[in-house]
């Protein structure tokens, strides 16, 4: 099993800026890659971005390119979405997920652990 524990989630204004935190506990040796997936109110959940555990592979939605991105550090598990130049169209619940399969994916069928959640708020 792999816990996953978001953090850094908040209320900002358009055009700010917010770094989110998934620490990864467990089993994580286990783990493939691990992706930011977000929630909005009536909305189904969506893609955001995806890094091997290894740090060499990334992937984003085309919405959030050259506004965030996606880090690990693996010395202490966690990986980081920064966020920059928000919208209030970025508004929505943050989700961390992990997967162990040898592949890189952006459906959220293909990651089997899951955190909590964080939210994150983006005024006009």
């Amino acid at each position: 099993q792999v816990q996953l524990v978001e953090s850094g989630g908040g209320l900002v204004q358009a055009g700010g800026s917010l770094r989110l935190s998934c620490a990864a506990s467990g089993r994580t040796s286990s783990v493939y890659s691990m992706a930011w997936f977000r929630q909005a109110p009536g909305k189904e959940r969506e893609f955001v971005a995806v890094i091997s555990w290894n740090g060499g592979i990334t992937n984003y939605v085309d919405s959030v390119k050259g506004r965030f991105t996606i880090t690990r550090d693996g010395a202490k598990n966690t990986v980081y979405l920064q966020m920059n130049s928000l919208k209030p169209e970025d508004t929505a619940v943050y989700y961390c997920a992990a997967r162990t399969s040898l592949s890189i994916r952006r459906d959220q069928r293909s990651y089997e652990f899951w955190g909590q959640g964080t939210q994150v708020t983006v005024s006009s």
